[in-house]
């Protein structure tokens, strides 16, 4: 029988790891065999499973093998650990992921997925396989499971702040598009983690249509647990929560969403009042300060003469380009190659426009 497979998302720090890892000992006490696959560059989903060690990645074990033209063995990635009181070992998965500002962490999970579909991951003699994947990257590679339907259901993990909800939103609407582009993967719902009793998360479940199926409430001790490595769920409290999800998943009980999530208007009218101004365009002359210089141009001086004066008045009369590079030539000093750099124009655009502001200066000069 093929392994039931969930993918986890939510925003980085939120509590996924920490939702996953109680998940996973939840299924494991309940007699099923538990893969947990973390799918976070940070490769610390399965940290507390297994008393802090950080396990070998399949990034880095391929790299080194590949280095050496061999192949990645099952014993090379999967681990396994056992637990007082279950029947049925636990086993845990890091892809991993390149370091910080030295590669792309999504063509990474990519990677990872090839590697594990090589070693028949979905043919293993598991029950259900957990996937702890990063919900606030945006690029494809996270979005592996959707994309694929390498996850028959997905899982949201969000809090009541702005952020996290954003982040559940996004993969809300990434999973409805694949959808419509042939994807299985069916989204049960959200799990609101480190509740606060404020409603936010819920009231923007209404709204999209998603089903709130856990609340987790802030407490000490379970993120005390947690850090520790050691598991959440042996708090009798957060052990019946997190047992009665299991149940409801296993036993099939909870009726997929058809959200399809919020568009950005709506989602930010959830949190107040939104402004209906249009955001004001910036210039390219005050940025590069040009305004301020501009309008010293056009300020008399105690030396300026009635030419001056006269000169300035039509320099203001020119159409805006012409002004524009008039200014920059003559009063700036800047060589055609800079101001072809500061406007995006080709050099010779730039003399055109020069040779054309001075000879309508002229005839408005001395016309006046």
């Amino acid at each position: 029988m093929a392994a039931r497979t969930i993918a986890i998302y939510g925003k980085g720090g939120i509590g996924k790891s920490f939702t996953t890892t109680n998940l996973t000992a939840t299924f494991a006490m309940m007699n099923k065999t538990v893969l947990q696959l973390g799918c976070d560059p940070k490769h610390d989903s399965t940290t507390s499973l297994f008393g802090g060690i950080s396990l070998p990645t399949v990034t880095d074990v391929f790299a080194e093998k590949n280095s050496q033209n061999e192949r990645v063995a099952i014993s090379d990635i999967v681990f396994r650990r056992n637990f007082e009181g279950f029947s049925k070992p636990v086993y845990g998965i890091e892809l991993g992921g390149p370091q910080v500002g030295r590669g792309c962490g999504g063509r990474g999970i990519i990677s990872g997925f090839d590697v594990l579909e090589k070693l028949g991951i979905f043919e293993w003699n598991i029950d259900v396989i957990l996937m702890d994947f990063l919900g606030d990257v945006v690029c494809g590679g996270f979005a592996t499971p959707l994309a694929r339907s390498l996850s028959e259901e997905v899982i949201l993990v969000t809090s009541n702040d702005r952020q996290s909800i954003f982040t559940a939103n996004n993969i809300c609407q990434a999973n409805n598009y694949f959808k419509t582009v042939g994807g299985q993967s069916r989204l049960l719902g959200l799990i609101i983690n480190r509740d606060d009793g404020s409603g936010m998360a819920e009231k923007y479940a209404r709204e999209a249509g998603i089903t709130v199926l856990m609340k987790v409430p802030y407490d000490s001790e379970a993120r005390d647990r947690d850090d520790s490595f050691d598991f959440a769920i042996k708090l009798p409290e957060i052990r019946e929560k997190f047992r009665r999800l299991a149940e409801d998943i296993l036993e099939n009980r909870i009726h997929p969403c058809e959200a399809s999530g919020l568009d950005f208007h709506r989602f930010v009218g959830l949190f107040g009042q939104v402004s209906e101004d249009a955001p004001i365009p910036a210039t390219e002359e005050e940025l590069f300060g040009k305004n301020s210089a501009l309008e010293s141009d056009n300020e008399s001086t105690p030396d300026e003469t009635d030419e001056d004066r006269k000169l300035n008045e039509c320099i203001t009369k020119l159409p805006e380009e012409e002004q524009t590079i008039y200014r920059m030539a003559v009063f700036h000093k800047r060589t055609i190659a800079e101001i072809a750099e500061f406007t995006s124009l080709e050099q010779k655009n730039v003399r055109e426009l020069l040779a054309s502001a001075r000879t309508h200066l002229k005839k408005l000069f001395f016309e006046n």
